[in-house]
């Protein structure tokens, strides 16, 4: 039975949250990471995707974090076919998620930072994809529309930078595991999975972010679980 999602955001930690939970006896990710049934099914179908997670004995998960932006209708017929999970969101700063995310796509472009244009980022920045992805107050609207408080966990990615055991440890016990991390695991869980670059936003390019995200007034302390 698939027991969890985890939705997203893209470049907010989901990788470093799949590496820590693979290693834990518990879990199980018999799809891999990336599943990507909800926004990209194709031929498959619900049946073959829900038969992916048919071990019982551990506590199943899908890591797709393109599933923060799955339009009501999907996320509805989610709840129809699986009511019972739990959810988990990671966000982070929306400025530095969208320049994470945009030189994520100038690598998969096969281009250098020297090769891309003020332009170029401003587009990437710009497009629905990315500001949506940027938008963590509609995303969570959309979602707890139809699943309730309790089964979302909401972390920052700041909280896996600076506490990343004990961070793991809370996404641990919202999922029902009774096996924790301990400093035995601090080694691998302070591992830095997909760390960019360092090149900080380019100077001109700033202004442009502050701009699209200066009308967010997402505040994650409305999420966090009492």
């Amino acid at each position: 039975m698939l027991n969890f999602l985890c939705i997203g955001a893209q470049k907010c930690g989901t990788t470093w949250l799949y590496e820590a939970l693979s290693r834990h006896p518990q879990f199980a990710f018999p799809g891999g990471k990336e599943v990507h049934f909800w926004d990209r099914p194709g031929d498959r179908t619900v049946q073959w995707y829900c038969g992916l997670f048919s071990d019982d004995q551990k506590i199943n998960g899908d890591i797709t974090p393109s599933y923060a932006i799955l339009r009501p209708d999907v996320i509805r017929n989610i709840h129809q076919v699986l009511p019972h999970l739990k959810l988990v969101y990671l966000v982070r700063n929306p400025i530095d998620r969208a320049w994470s995310s945009a030189k994520m796509a100038l690598a998969r472009a096969e281009m250098t930072m020297d090769e891309a244009s003020d332009q170029w980022f401003i587009d990437h920045f710009m497009s629905k994809g990315s500001r949506a992805r940027g938008d963590f107050e509609t995303c969570l609207q959309n979602w707890m529309s139809l699943f309730p408080s309790s089964r979302l966990l909401v972390l920052h990615f700041d909280a896996i930078r600076d506490e990343p055991i004990q961070t793991a440890n809370v996404v641990l016990r919202h999922l029902g595991a009774n096996i924790f991390f301990g400093a035995s695991d601090a080694a691998h869980l302070e591992k830095r999975v997909f760390e960019g670059d360092g090149q900080a936003i380019r100077p001109s390019l700033v202004p442009v972010l502050q701009d699209i995200y200066s009308k967010h007034t997402f505040d994650i302390k409305n999420y966090i679980k009492r």
